[in-house]
Parts: C-alpha cells; structure tokens; sequence
C-alpha cells in the first residue's frame, strides 16, 4: 500500500525532474541553462577554452538528472508495491537524455538553433575571438 509520504515524495521528484527533463524545453532558460553555465565556469576553471564544452556536459547532465528524478518519481507513484529495475531506469533516463542533447547540439551546429547572444557573452575572456 502507498504511503502519503511515498506519494509526496514521488510527486516532488516528477515535479523537480520534469523542470530539468528534455520534456520542458521552454524552461531550460530557467534550470537548465543556469545550470550548466555555472558547470562550464567550474570546468573553465581548469583550462579556459572548456568553457563550451563544460556547458554543454552540464546541460547534458542536468537533463539525465531530470530524467531520472522524473522515472524515480513514477515508480514512487505509480509502482510502489513492484519490484524495482533502479540500473534500467538510470539507463533509460541517461539514455534518452543523451540523445535530446545530441540532437540540440547538432541543431546548433547546423544554425538550426542559434546560440543566444546572452550565452555567447558569458564565455571567459579570450574565447570569442578563437
């Protein structure tokens, strides 16, 4: 039998990972990007021109995040009293994660997408120019 503690704690990791999923492209403006800005300045840190690529991985991994959070949510929810498959689900989410990222990043490559301006600005001095 579900527990209202179980429900609740479901209910908030779906919430929290459909923020951070692929599924709410609208809102990477808000968590995503955030996000991975701060872990490509972290990267950045290391070696100024891991900028982008930092951002990207944290980008990447925000959405794993939000995917998992989203499948561990359900399972809380919708499957409490089934066994559960935590790898297949980490699988699942990293995998699907994966590919909406490779599928943005050639958007871009391709000038499907454009990178914002606000973005392009915030990379280390020195960066824009190579």
């Amino acid at each position: 039998m579900k527990s209202l503690k179980q429900n609740l704690r479901g209910g908030l990791l779906v919430g929290v990972g459909y923020m951070l999923s692929p599924l709410s492209w609208w809102n990477d403006v808000f968590f995503n990007l955030p996000i991975a800005i701060v872990v490509g300045y972290a990267i950045s840190w290391l070696h100024p021109s891991w900028f982008v690529p930092g951002t990207l991985a944290g980008y990447w991994l925000s959405n794993v995040l939000g995917m998992v959070m989203m499948q561990f949510g359900a399972t809380d929810i919708f499957l409490a009293d089934e066994r559960r498959h935590p790898q297949r689900d980490l699988l699942i989410g990293f995998g699907s994660s994966t590919l909406y990222t490779v599928i943005v990043t050639a958007l871009v490559y391709w000038h499907v997408l454009e990178i914002p301006d606000f973005l392009l600005a915030l990379e280390p001095e020195g960066l824009a120019g190579k």
